[in-house]
């Protein structure tokens, strides 16, 4: 593993990164973007990511028209919005029809393009626009996109693939999106992203993770899964790596340890096939063009002195006896992703199952790895699921046939075009979501949710669903009608915002924040995860960084209801006994 340069890197005009979220992509993504402006290649750096933190990076509103960064020189930015992109989709297939069909027409047509999928397909749409315009390759030396966490980022590389060889298959001419004649026209726009995208000469996959198990297993899996569609030029970059010193502290020890063991047992796939590079640890947050540039100097870790005051901090325990309180109902943790969604709603499940309590604790998350937190579950008033894609989409597809009862054939290869369509997977999902929620009547069900932008899109996509699954089905089920009514519930349904003591994170949650109670539900608390400040650390490097958490942890309870604060621990957190001691702490 040697530090990133640019030279080392040796990178192409098309830059991919991805990783699990909370890993530092963006901030990965930004210092590319700087670096390579800085030796005078004309930049453009974007985001397809819906909960895309960018212009909280370069302190500047961004919108999907590249703008220049100032004190950047040949550097622009831009946002993909995917809820305007679905607007602008819409319009694009409906809008030559405006005036020439009848008004029922045209509302049947913008009713068929509000269904499951349309934000998605817009937003692969934006982006294979972008890979197959000629004035971007004639602008550009550079374009580098920022993508969605790992998950996300597979479907959208893969959407283009997918929709090519269902446009291909499909006969008919429908499919839950309505008319295709706004993808069709598209297929060859896709046929050449995808060219582009094989092409190692054109196109650089940049694996970004931290030294841990699960970021790095998460890495690996997803160069198998790009692999197998035939992007192939990788490289790993592994960020936040803490320099080599004699510090005795405890904590500091402990997290060299960690790190150290994370890279002895680096996925078998980056030893031979992947060149990795590492990014030194930031103490501060990544904010600003100047942060980025210091980023890899040596003024990133300056001679410190700190002298430090341990905070009173509130802890979880104080939480979950509110949710004791409250009763059985749906609890489902929230917040960008590599956050630590995940541990906190197994906390919070062990915690309350310990207490005598039923519970279910289930996932929406494609990335998440309930079974790897937990590990061994020997409490029967506990039970773990996960919302599995390929066996919804599987039962979806059964309740469709059986309620479409004795179809003539030409009925039924419709029916079937329309199911193998990619968006089917989104409304299998959003049906399951909604029958786990619905089962919160005598128990507890801890939900931990996908990734912010997607799982605000769930949400926000209720109506839609409505429309598809009657379309579809002939009926809405009960669960879908009630999901809505019981999340605006507080005294049913508690949401509980993870963050970390950071920048990023905190406008991120407080944006999510926003959006929930735009949407009519307000959350119940916000928790931060792995804090140094609530840590006993004494050495410079990590008491400059608890140092820096102390106006994360003031704006958090400005923002929050109420606040519960877990400290980074020397262990990685998993297995039954030390998730239920720190849910105690």
């Amino acid at each position: 593993m040697e530090p990133l340069t640019l030279e080392g890197l040796h990178l192409t005009r098309y830059l991919f990164l991805t990783g699990k979220g909370g890993v530092g992509k963006t901030s990965t993504a930004s210092l590319l973007a700087v670096e390579l402006a800085d030796t005078g290649k004309e930049v453009l750096l974007v985001s397809t990511d819906p909960a895309s933190n960018l212009q909280d990076v370069f302190k500047m509103k961004l919108t999907e028209e590249p703008t220049a960064v100032p004190g950047v020189d040949h550097l622009h930015v831009a946002n993909f919005d995917p809820e305007q992109a679905a607007e602008a989709y819409k319009e694009t297939v409906v809008g030559p029809y405006r005036g020439i069909l009848p008004d029922n027409a045209i509302r049947s047509m913008e009713e068929q393009l509000s269904g499951a999928c349309t934000v998605e397909i817009a937003a692969f749409d934006q982006f294979t626009g972008l890979l197959a315009a000629p004035e971007a390759e004639k602008t550009y030396d550079h374009i580098i996109f920022d993508t969605a966490p790992t998950g996300h980022t597979l479907r959208l590389l893969s959407l283009p693939n997918a929709w090519n060889v269902y446009l291909d298959e499909n006969t008919t001419g429908t499919s839950c999106l309505g008319p295709l004649a706004g993808l069709n026209e598209k297929k060859s726009q896709y046929e050449q992203a995808m060219t582009l995208l094989e092409n190692p000469a054109e196109t650089t996959l940049i694996l970004v993770a931290r030294a841990e198990p699960v970021t790095l297993m998460e890495a690996a899996h997803a160069y198998k899964e790009l692999k197998a569609i035939g992007i192939q030029n990788a490289r790993l970059v592994v960020n936040g790596i803490l320099p080599m010193t004699v510090s005795p502290d405890m904590y500091y020890q402990a997290f060299l340890r960690r790190q150290k063991e994370a890279l002895d047992t680096l996925p078998a796939i980056f030893l031979h096939d992947v060149p990795v590079f590492s990014l030194p640890y930031a103490t501060s947050s990544l904010i600003g063009v100047d942060q980025l540039r210091n980023w890899l100097k040596e003024t990133n870790y300056p001679d410190l002195t700190v002298e430090r005051k341990q905070l009173d901090l509130p802890s979880l325990s104080h939480l979950v006896e509110q949710l004791e309180v409250a009763g059985p109902g749906v609890v489902m943790t929230m917040g960008k992703g590599g956050v630590g969604k995940t541990t906190m709603a197994s906390m919070l499940a062990i915690s309350l199952s310990e207490r005598g309590h039923d519970v279910l604790l289930t996932t929406t998350d494609p990335a998440a790895h309930l079974e790897l937190t937990i590990e061994t579950n020997q409490n029967p008033r506990l039970e773990i699921s996960k919302i599995d894609p390929k066996i919804e989409i599987n039962r979806y597809r059964e309740q469709v046939y059986a309620a479409a009862g004795n179809l003539t054939e030409e009925a039924h290869a419709l029916l079937e075009e329309d199911l193998k369509s990619p968006c089917t997977e989104e409304i299998a999902v959003f049906r399951a979501f909604a029958d786990t929620v619905a089962q919160a009547k005598d128990r507890y069900v801890i939900i931990d949710t996908a990734p912010t932008g997607h799982t605000l899109l769930l949400l926000d996509a209720t109506e839609s669903y409505h429309q598809e699954m009657e379309r579809a089905t002939g009926e809405v089920p009960e669960s879908i009608k009630t999901l809505l009514p019981q999340l605006r519930d507080e005294k049913k349904a508690h949401v509980i915002i993870t963050t970390l003591a950071e920048a990023t994170p905190v406008f991120e949650a407080n944006r999510l924040q926003e959006d929930l109670r735009r949407a009519g539900i307000e959350p119940m608390a916000w928790i931060i995860n792995q804090s140094f400040a609530a840590t006993a650390t004494r050495d410079p490097i990590l008491s400059h960084k608890a140092e820096s958490e102390r106006v994360w942890l003031e704006e958090v309870v400005r923002l929050s209801r109420q606040l519960a604060v877990v400290a980074w621990q020397p262990r990685p957190v998993s297995g039954y006994e030390q998730l239920l001691t720190l849910s105690k702490g």
